[in-house]
């Protein structure tokens, strides 16, 4: 399937989750069998491109489509969980969201030392997300130079924000506005 193809699969819902969002929604992506395969091989081509090691995704749906390319990859998942729902200890990060704060945590157990993870989302934004979960795989020792996106809604920032921070950052797929 062509990139446009694949953008056309994602439903766009005005005033969600407040008055003046167009939020853009994977899941009718993900509920399309070649669209989401599609997707998660061009996520895998990229990352493997990048020279990755591991794949890190952002819970939730980070999850879905990283650990996807990771198997396709044959490469080991790192989770980047919302707290409380790791059995052992972890490393934490709080950070600041755009109305409030949010803590990620990982297994530093699941990171070899300088391993070259690529970190996985489903969408970009401001990039405060990425950012967080990038630091805290660092802290764990791995290397981490680059992120993919599914969307990246450029007029937010969050391309730029992640790119001050030493990070790349390539998006399937871009859509104007937030």
């Amino acid at each position: 399937m062509t990139i446009d193809e694949l953008k056309a699969l994602i439903r766009s819902i005005p005033d969600f989750p407040q008055p003046g969002i167009l939020f853009r929604d994977v899941t009718t992506l993900m509920g399309n069998g070649p669209g989401f395969a599609a997707t998660v091989k061009l996520l895998a081509e990229q990352a493997k491109a990048l020279g990755a090691e591991a794949i890190a995704g952002i819970e939730a749906r980070g999850f879905i489509f990283g650990a996807a390319a990771a198997a396709e990859l044959g490469l080991g998942f790192v989770p980047v969980r919302k707290p409380g729902k790791l059995p052992v200890p972890v490393l934490a990060l709080d950070y600041a969201l755009e109305y409030g704060t949010g803590t990620l945590e990982i297994d530093p157990d699941a990171i070899d030392a300088g391993q070259r993870v690529v970190v996985i989302d489903d969408l970009l934004a401001t990039g405060g997300t990425a950012l967080a979960a990038t630091q805290l795989l660092r802290k764990a020792g791995a290397n981490v130079e680059h992120s993919l996106f599914v969307i990246d809604l450029p007029d937010l920032g969050g391309n730029e924000r992640l790119r001050a921070a030493g990070l790349s950052v390539t998006a399937l797929m871009e859509f104007p506005g937030h």
